[in-house]
């Protein structure tokens, strides 16, 4: 059963799912990513993070399960591919503003 995710998080998925071009579109101006240890701020940073990712891996990312924590969504989706340590499940947190992603943090 497919799982209810907020509009702009479900947007994030598909987008992802076709090689994140777009994706930063997604994000508030002053939006913040954090994965792998390394922080992007803003939509410039953000596009040069899903470029990047994009193209270093090839990977899926299935939603698996999403629930309220602190004010954040959190999916969690099983993530394949041919990266270290594939399979993995991993969490991540949004936060929205409006339409928009304000904030978005990757972990295992």
């Amino acid at each position: 059963m497919p799982l209810n995710l907020p509009l702009p998080i479900a947007s994030y998925f598909t987008t992802d799912r076709r090689g994140g071009s777009g994706i930063a579109g997604l994000f508030a101006a002053n939006a913040t990513v954090k994965d792998e240890g390394n922080s992007y701020t803003g939509t410039a940073a953000i596009d040069h993070w899903a470029r990047t990712s994009s193209t270093k891996y090839d990977y899926t990312s299935r939603p698996v399960s999403c629930e309220a924590i602190d004010g954040a969504t959190v999916v969690t989706c099983h993530v394949t591919g041919n990266f270290p340590g594939s399979p993995v499940d991993l969490r991540y947190f949004f936060e929205l503003d409006g339409d928009k992603i304000s904030y978005l943090r990757i972990t295992a």
